[in-house]
């Protein structure tokens, strides 16, 4: 008998979210009218400045790697061909979102709903004194009230030190609207996996095969017992600047732990199977969309899905204390 796969312990979404009524959101409530309209950020003239060019081709997608997680889609291995595409360097950090809130008066979901997930370890006292609900299938998930992308462990937390981390309590929706501000899209999940491999053919991280190659720690992940004791040898409990550890080989950082990535596509663990294998995009329509990366939580004792091929997912309206984004743009 197959065993089945453990859910992954870096991501919850709203809809798993115990005593919460989780209403409709619309895009349009999320979006204020600022008092001017900004199409795209107003102090960048080419969005493409600072962005890596990558050529695109054809690479070998996915894995059959005995670490993997078959019932997530993660293989078989296939060839696919990608288009030229600019991409970010770094996931979209606090101090770039600050200023797309500046400028358009954006309300993230955490905000519109007042709540978001944050992991246990992190809440204060006095916050988890008011905390009433967790999340069954993960409870080291905690419903946190006033929890958003910049009270990042809730009301009494800030991210005045931590500007150049990821931005974090980000929503697929929300990322949608970062990057129709700044004139960039979010990667398909081809584009990601391509990016992420840096060069590198059917590798299980983006540096090679070994996780510490020389002892060295390469990306931020859990060390120690998950969920109740992190060993933060790699020098972080949470996240890490985006500029931390050693960049791939087309020079992306960290697309191996700190904060899971949201990509453009629905998820579905078979699409691949039959789908287009030159340029694909996903299926047409979903429930989840596609996170890769794996984030700072991620163990390899429960959820090891900070591999280059692993994948993820979670409904459009979810965030949570480790999600983010990385941009991408057409070349």
């Amino acid at each position: 008998m197959t065993e089945p796969t453990k859910p992954s312990c870096c991501s919850t979404s709203r809809s798993e979210a115990d005593g919460n009524t989780v209403q409709h959101i619309s895009m349009d409530s999320l979006l204020r009218k600022p008092q001017q309209s900004h199409n795209r950020n107003s102090t960048i003239t080419d969005p493409r400045e600072g962005m890596i060019y990558l050529p695109g081709g054809q690479f070998l997608m996915g894995t059959d790697d005995q670490e993997g997680f078959p019932q997530d889609g993660e293989g078989p291995v296939r060839p696919v061909t990608v288009n030229p595409f600019y991409v970010d360097p770094c996931t979209v950090t606090n101090a770039e979102f600050a200023r797309f809130v500046q400028e358009t008066g954006y309300k993230t979901e955490s905000e519109q709903f007042g709540w978001s997930f944050v992991f246990h370890l992190f809440v204060s006292e006095e916050t988890a004194a008011k905390v009433k609900h967790v999340v069954q299938r993960t409870p080291w998930w905690w419903n946190v009230e006033g929890a958003d992308w910049a009270h990042p462990e809730g009301p009494d937390s800030s991210i005045k030190d931590r500007m150049d981390h990821p931005v974090i309590h980000i929503s697929w929706n929300d990322a949608q609207a970062y990057c129709r501000w700044a004139g960039k899209r979010l990667l398909t999940e081809a584009e990601w996996e391509y990016a992420a491999r840096g060069g590198l053919e059917q590798k299980r991280y983006p540096w090679g095969d070994l996780l510490k190659p020389g002892t060295e720690h390469m990306c931020n992940i859990w060390q120690g017992k998950f969920p109740d004791k992190n060993n933060k040898s790699d020098g972080y409990a949470g996240t890490a600047p985006v500029r931390s550890f050693q960049p791939n080989g087309f020079g992306l950082y960290n697309v191996a732990g700190n904060v899971w990535e949201w990509c453009q596509d629905w998820f579905n663990p078979t699409w691949h199977i039959t789908g287009p294998s030159d340029n694909p995009k996903g299926p047409d329509k979903g429930t989840s969309r596609v996170m890769r990366g794996g984030s700072y939580l991620c163990h390899k004792s429960y959820c090891n899905r900070y591999r280059v091929a692993a994948r993820s997912s979670n409904t459009p309206d979810s965030a949570s204390g480790n999600m983010g984004f990385r941009c991408a743009a057409d070349a």
